[in-house]
């Protein structure tokens, strides 16, 4: 066999197992999303860093979205305003913090609840252009095949909320000593306002305080709520793509 013909083979069976392990991966990740779709994920890569530090496992609590008061809509008016609107990638809020963060040291994110799902509950923490490619695939699964309810459900059941404390639940008892559907909304804002740095932060301090009162000012759409419909069809009615920074400059 000529150095021609090797190459060739070795080319074909290359693209042969390339294709082979992108179709497994596409499978795979697939059923993993739809998974969760109807079960609660027992541990994430974060909750097993956590305790590797530590020692011990962290303290978590599942609760269901209807069971927790206002705590879900402080998160979503803290964390992505528009979680109702986009569907998946917020590009008005990428833009804001690319713009940010060329003339700051302080480095804002702009990712939605659904690319923080994404990473949380089957990646890992950490920038890398690998983990943000695959922030992106999972949050487009998402969205596809998972519910937006859902979506922000799974985000209330894994955030972290505290040192060694996961889920909104677990978060409101540590802090507040009491269930997260019993939280005041000025307290839910609190807890929303530790999530940019869980394990440092305190739902006493400055920034808690400040962002419990942008959350009053500033809460978030809700499907049923009056006057949403109107707001959902004027914002697809918008044009909403990375196309939008370059309008911004």
């Amino acid at each position: 066999m000529s150095l021609a013909e090797t190459v060739a083979t070795w080319g074909r069976r290359v693209l042969r197992w390339t294709v082979r392990a992108a179709a497994l991966f596409v499978v795979v990740s697939v059923l993993q999303v739809l998974a969760v779709r109807f079960v609660n994920p027992p541990f994430t890569l974060t909750m097993v860093e956590r305790a590797w530090e530590a020692g011990r496992w962290p303290e978590r609590r599942h609760v269901r979205l209807g069971a927790t008061g206002h705590v879900a809509r402080a998160f979503v008016s803290s964390e992505d305003g528009r979680f109702f609107l986009h569907h998946g990638f917020d590009w008005e809020a990428v833009c804001a913090a690319f713009e940010h963060n060329a003339t700051s040291d302080r480095v804002r994110g702009g990712s939605t609840i659904s690319q923080q799902v994404a990473k949380n509950v089957f990646l890992w923490q950490g920038r890398s252009w690998l983990r943000k490619g695959l922030e992106v695939w999972y949050t487009g699964l998402l969205e596809l095949l998972v519910p937006k309810t859902r979506i922000l459900e799974l985000y209330l059941d894994v955030a972290e909320t505290g040192p060694l404390v996961f889920g909104a639940e677990a978060g409101a008892r540590h802090h507040f000593g009491t269930s997260a559907g019993a939280l005041s909304l000025d307290q839910a804002g609190r807890l929303a306002g530790i999530l940019p740095d869980p394990r440092n932060r305190s739902v006493k301090g400055e920034s808690a305080s400040r962002r419990a009162a942008f959350v009053k000012a500033n809460l978030a759409p809700f499907p049923g709520d009056p006057g949403y419909d109107e707001v959902k069809r004027r914002w697809d009615a918008d044009s909403h793509g990375p196309w939008v920074c370059l309008g911004r400059r």
